[in-house]
């Protein structure tokens, strides 16, 4: 067979087929490998270099992932690698261990087309200060057209933080046409119709962060488990592994400190990781002028009026000063603390009564209680006592005399 014909079934040229013949000739079998086998590459790291890194990630980095690493080893230390790299490094000295992970069947959902078309939204429990500050919530938000993400630090996942935190994301963006969450009890009433509501055909009651939404006009979705909401829940788990460790560096160690760290974060993190939605178009609403949206992110419960006219709410009372023939008024408690009572729309100036005034029955009752009177040893009733039961009387001086005679025989 000719050099042509071999070159054609090895994809080879036929000056190549001549000089491996000639190599192997002379050389035997080795002359048909590569003789840049087991040479360094032109590209290789120093080794020194590659123990640097090393050790700086046992004493810096030893819980990050190799593309965050790499990215801090560029940004704090000025050494630029790439992730692949840096892993292999990691694996071949036990710093890192491949991990991979089964995954459930998921029907894969479409992206929403417009962005602001639809928002996730959940609080995530977490030790987000390393023990450096008190435990906290990450309540979360990402637009599911765009995944711009959204969040802010809170005590507690109630509803103060949800209005609070949805208050703050609508200020910034805008009003969505839709949120999705799950079914935590801040999100939904979990309170259960009796058989006699069912029939009548009543309807769950909302929760007071349900019901503030839909009153701006933002549909309301709940998510039958965590990963029908996977973008959020996904979000917690990149913010939960990059977060920590950014606020680590930075020395962020409270609440404030962490709210204040995120409005910078989130920025680069909107840049870096967002991606343009399929249509242009911005669904965002913009708050009406002079739309008052404190109105609406609110408590709001119903109260019985007083024939004085005061309401009671949370232990506090408060008294109505302005007459009206309201027998219930509506009570808000608003984000700041400030409470307001209104009437059909109408807000009721009012005062809170800091100190009761005591009830005039209960006065006359502590007044006439007397003292218990004890009566003396020799009072007349005594005696007549011990007349009445000379039996018992006696007994009892039969035993005083006795103790008398026994502390006797102990002290001498």
């Amino acid at each position: 067979m000719c050099s042509s014909d071999l070159g054609k079934i090895l994809g080879l040229s036929s000056r190549q087929i001549r000089r491996k013949v000639r190599r192997i000739g002379i050389e035997g079998d080795r002359g048909i490998i590569h003789r840049l086998r087991g040479q360094p590459s032109h590209h290789a790291k120093a080794e020194g270099l590659k123990q640097q890194v090393r050790q700086l990630y046992r004493d810096k980095y030893w819980d990050f992932g190799p593309t965050l690493a790499s990215e801090k080893l560029f940004e704090i230390d000025r050494i630029k690698l790439s992730d692949e790299t840096l892993r292999l490094w990691l694996l071949e000295s036990g710093d890192w261990e491949k991990s991979r992970k089964g995954r459930k069947y998921r029907k894969w959902r479409e992206r929403k087309h417009h962005c602001g078309q639809m928002l996730q939204g959940d609080g995530s429990h977490h030790d987000w200060f390393e023990g450096r500050g008190p435990k906290c919530v990450l309540m979360g938000y990402i637009d599911d057209a765009t995944s711009r993400a959204y969040g802010r630090f809170y005590e507690y996942e109630g509803t103060m933080p949800a209005m609070d935190s949805f208050k703050r994301y609508v200020k910034k963006y805008g009003i969505p046409q839709s949120v999705y969450m799950d079914n935590h009890s801040t999100y939904k009433n979990q309170a259960k119709l009796t058989i006699e509501e069912e029939l009548e055909g009543k309807q769950n009651p909302l929760s007071q962060f349900e019901r503030a939404v839909e009153e701006i006009g933002v549909r309301f979705i709940h998510a039958q488990s965590a990963p029908a909401k996977g973008r959020i829940e996904r979000l917690f788990g990149t913010f939960q592994d990059r977060v920590i460790k950014e606020m680590r560096l930075a020395g962020v160690n409270s609440i404030k400190e962490g709210n204040k760290f995120l409005e910078e974060y989130l920025s680069k993190y909107n840049k870096r990781f967002s991606v343009p939605a399929i249509e242009d178009a911005d669904l965002h609403r913009c708050l009406a002028e002079g739309e008052d949206i404190d109105s609406k992110l609110c408590i709001k419960e119903e109260r019985v009026v007083r024939n004085d006219y005061t309401v009671s709410y949370k232990t506090h009372l408060y008294q109505v000063l302005v007459r009206t023939g309201a027998k219930k008024v509506t009570i808000e408690e608003r984000i700041s603390g400030r409470i307001v009572i209104s009437y059909k729309g109408d807000i009721l100036k009012h005062k809170e009564i800091v100190k009761r005034p005591v009830k005039l029955v209960e006065q006359e009752h502590k007044n006439s209680q007397k003292e218990i009177y004890v009566p003396s040893k020799d009072h007349p009733w005594r005696r007549r006592k011990q007349r009445s039961y000379p039996h018992n009387y006696a007994y009892q001086q039969k035993e005083k005399s006795s103790k008398k005679e026994q502390e006797l025989l102990l002290v001498h």
